[in-house]
C-alpha cells in the first residue's frame, strides 16, 4: 500500500506573496532508499511515485481521493501563519 503525505504548501521563501498557499499537495513516501547512480553520480531510485505531487482545493478533497484509491495517508495540519506588524524604526532596534 503506498502511503501518501497530505499538507499545504508553504509560501515561497524568495517571494513576499502567497500564491498557491491555499492548496493541498498530496506526496508519496519513498518506497526505498535513493542510491547513486554510477555513470553519472546522480542520486535515484526506481521508485516512480516520487515524481508524482497532486494538487487539490481542499485537505477533505484529497482525504477523499485517497480513500477511493485505497492508499493510506496522513494529514500534516495547516500551519499557522502569525501576522507580524512591524514599523520600519523596528529595523534599527
Amino acid at each position: 500500500m503506498p502511503t501518501a503525505r497530505i499538507f499545504q504548501r508553504p509560501k515561497n521563501s524568495m517571494q513576499s506573496g502567497r500564491a498557491n498557499t491555499d492548496r493541498w499537495q498530496l506526496e508519496f513516501e519513498p518506497s526505498e532508499a535513493k542510491r547513486p547512480d554510477p555513470l553519472t553520480g546522480w542520486a535515484g531510485s526506481g521508485d516512480t511515485r516520487d515524481q508524482i505531487r497532486l494538487l487539490f482545493p481542499t485537505a477533505d478533497a484529497a482525504v477523499a481521493h485517497c480513500e477511493r484509491q485505497g492508499w493510506d495517508y496522513a494529514v500534516v495540519p495547516e500551519p499557522e501563519r502569525k501576522l507580524k506588524l512591524q514599523a520600519y524604526a523596528d529595523n534599527f532596534k
